[in-house]
């Protein structure tokens, strides 16, 4: 089963698509990080398609290889794992295709039947009331904790901040058993962040998300030997090598990987061996709802270290609720989602809607 093309798809600067097209009729689907589209867009189109056309589809390991080491000027992180990620994902959603099976089964299999996941919200706009009343809607949903993101991204002391009024106002009111995890996207320095940590300890938050510049994991591994609470990072880590810097230098307790930015299926089960040989477990960065929480799935429910509730963006998302591209959307049921028992990753898209959203 040879290569033929690699089509790159934006839709509404949202939605980055990929498909792998071959020459037995089978077409794969994978999705790239929508962060600066039209830069992975080039990079899929100029940098990865001429590698990769002509080429046997199922060479999964071989392909991903060859993607990431022949123009390896271009990384070893950002748009260049970003479009690998995509045109990954897609191959394995064709080598499940072609097998006939789901892609879980070729990941060796269930290792729990469905995955947890937690509400995130993405919000910075809501006041710390309206952000609690939110996350006991989500709470009676029977979602598995709220995330917050409620100060300014890399403001280094100096930006919006309302994060421990909206922790306050969330756990008030929505009791002292659901989980509250916290993301600042690297918004203090160290002395700061280690004085928030044990604020927020006292208030029972579960995990505290990327506290710190990401690349500082000096200062990581520093505040993890200060503070009890567990800190969580990886949404800025693309290869396992990274991962290993992380872990060992930043010392952080959880590792968040994001399948459609740290180089696809195949780079997240590297990572996921990592994490087991480090005992670390796995909440995954997943912030797209469409073809990236499927690729996800799939590796949830394969993925002995994912244990925790993965994570759940709840905003509103034209592509999935006003125009949906997809003829099966994968939302969770009682807090969990469950992946189709279909070949590949199981997503049937609607290609009328698909033309009408696409923005390249």
């Amino acid at each position: 089963m040879r290569i033929t093309q690699i089509e790159s798809i934006i839709l509404l600067d949202k939605l980055h698509i990929v498909k792998v097209h071959t020459d037995e009729g089978l077409v794969g689907v994978g999705e790239i990080s929508p962060m600066n589209a039209h830069v992975s867009h080039s990079v899929v189109e100029q940098a990865m398609a001429p590698l990769l056309v002509g080429e046997e589809a199922t060479d999964i390991e071989r392909l991903w290889r060859r993607m990431y080491t022949k123009p390896y000027k271009l990384g070893p992180g950002g748009a260049q794992l970003n479009a690998i990620a995509g045109i990954d994902i897609a191959l394995w959603d064709l080598l499940g295709k072609a097998a006939g099976l789901p892609v879980y089964q070729l990941l060796g299999g269930k290792y729990r039947p469905s995955a947890k996941v937690y509400a995130s919200s993405m919000s910075r706009s809501m006041t710390p009331q309206q952000e609690a009343e939110r996350a006991k809607s989500f709470q009676e949903k029977g979602f598995h904790g709220y995330k917050i993101h409620s100060s300014t991204p890399w403001m280094h002391d100096d930006g919006f901040d309302q994060t421990i009024a909206t922790v306050t106002a969330v756990r008030d009111l929505v009791g002292d058993d659901f989980p509250i995890l916290v993301d600042v996207n690297n918004a203090y320095y160290e002395h700061t962040a280690i004085k928030m940590a044990h604020a927020l300890e006292d208030l029972g938050v579960w995990h505290f998300e990327e506290p710190l510049a990401a690349h500082d994991y000096a200062a990581y591994g520093r505040l993890a030997d200060a503070v009890d609470i567990p800190i969580a990072a990886g949404e800025q880590e693309y290869t396992t090598w990274q991962f290993r810097d992380l872990i060992q230098t930043g010392k952080v307790d959880i590792l968040q990987p994001d399948v459609i930015k740290c180089g696809g299926i195949t780079e997240l089960k590297k990572i996921a061996v990592l994490a087991d040989t480090y005992t670390k477990p796995i909440t995954v960065h997943n912030t797209q709802q469409t073809i990236g929480t499927s690729a996800h799935a799939h590796v949830w429910v394969s993925t002995p270290a994912c244990v925790y509730p993965q994570e759940y963006n709840i905003e509103h998302n034209p592509i999935l609720d006003d125009v949906p591209i997809w003829k099966n959307p994968l939302v969770p049921v009682n807090g969990e989602i469950t992946p189709w028992e279909l070949p590949g990753l199981g997503i049937e898209l609607d290609e009328d809607a698909v033309a009408k959203l696409r923005t390249n």
